[in-house]
């Protein structure tokens, strides 16, 4: 290798390494805006039409849409969310404080195991002093907890705005950026590697439909439930089974908060009603619907999707969910490839041998 070559790559090296450090803070970002971008494509594209093929006015447009859909009732949901987990956790602490030690009276009433729950709280109720303490220390880590998620939920808000910062110049210059991947991944690995880029595209739509598609059942799911049980504002509530069902533990703090304000009420049947249909109906929609929906979209295996899903968490965190499953199915289409290459090369092997081995 010359001197002039080696410099060359030293160079390129270094840059390259300095722009990896530079956006290291924004890699989230950077990928989140991508897989909103890619997903929503077709329909930036119509609106690209619709006003004359201009790149600016389409870009703004679409940004201001997801502003809209996504970071306005994500706003009011979560300063919603931290006050009634704050109000939740004193309410609690006011009941320790004035409690008796006996277990309410309703709690006989829970079917086939309210009996066994009566009896195991007035167990209990011997030693009511330690009880208490022990549940008066318990609840200054739970408002923590409160004040935690609320922190937690700040910091997504403005992970998303930076998402749709960067998503208004990736729909500005998708087009550019789309015909620059292509040529690359041309020159860096052939066909191969050009279909590879289209995998990746179809594999990140594939799971975002999942998972949007989800969360639509679960919170239609959760509407009935709110409606059926004659909670107040149930639109909204749905609404925050839909943006929380991004969370693993997000829906159960909605229709959990739900069946608490009927237990206030004196709603005991329907409180029960909620956890139930909370559990059984709402929460389980995710186990089987998701893979479903991802599946039909994707020639990625079932078993796959969710290793890549939960994996994908894991080493990235939220991203994760999107990357995971992405990183497999290129896994796998490079393997499928590499494999069927070798399985078409090696006769061609035997053929070019065969005229030695009968000489």
């Amino acid at each position: 290798m010359t001197p002039r070559r080696t410099a060359q790559l030293a160079i390129t090296a270094v840059l390259i390494l300095g722009c990896a450090l530079v956006l290291s803070p924004f890699f989230a970002a950077i990928l989140f805006a991508g897989t909103v971008c890619v997903t929503t494509w077709p329909m930036y594209q119509a609106l690209h039409r619709r006003f004359g093929r201009r790149d600016g006015l389409a870009a703004l447009t679409m940004t201001l849409l997801l502003t809209a859909v996504l970071l306005v009732p994500m706003v009011g949901l979560a300063a919603s969310l931290t006050d009634s987990a704050i109000t939740l956790v004193d309410y609690v602490r006011g009941l320790i404080e004035q409690s008796d030690g006996q277990p309410p009276h309703w709690l006989k009433d829970i079917p086939l195991v309210g009996h066994d729950i009566d009896a195991y709280v007035r167990k209990l109720a011997h030693s009511q002093t330690e009880v208490r303490k022990l549940a008066l220390e318990a609840i200054e880590p739970a408002r923590k907890f409160a004040l935690g998620l609320g922190g937690m939920v700040g910091q997504g808000l403005l992970q998303i705005s930076l998402v749709l910062f960067i998503g208004f110049f990736l729909y500005r210059d998708g087009a550019r950026i789309e015909a620059q991947l292509e040529v690359g991944a041309a020159r860096l690995g052939g066909p191969v590697w050009g279909d590879l880029l289209h995998l990746a595209g179809s594999t990140v739509k594939a799971v975002m439909i999942g998972i949007v598609g989800t969360a639509a059942a679960q919170a239609l799911v959760a509407l009935m439930g709110f409606l059926v049980a004659g909670v107040p504002g149930a639109l909204l509530l749905a609404a925050g089974v839909f943006f929380l069902s991004l969370v693993p533990v997000g829906p159960p703090l909605i229709w959990g908060g739900a069946a608490f304000w009927l237990y206030q009420q004196g709603d005991n049947g329907w409180a029960i009603f909620m956890v139930l249909w909370g559990l059984l109906a709402i929460s389980s929609v995710d186990n089987f619907l998701k893979p479903i929906l991802i599946s039909r979209t994707s020639s990625l295996p079932i078993l796959l999707i969710a290793l890549g899903a939960f994996g994908g968490v894991l080493a990235f965190g939220f991203i994760g969910i999107f990357l995971g499953p992405t990183f497999l199915a290129l896994g796998q289409a490079l393997f499928t490839s590499w494999t069927v290459s070798q399985s078409a090369d090696a006769p061609a092997a035997e053929l070019a041998e065969a005229p030695e081995g009968r000489s």
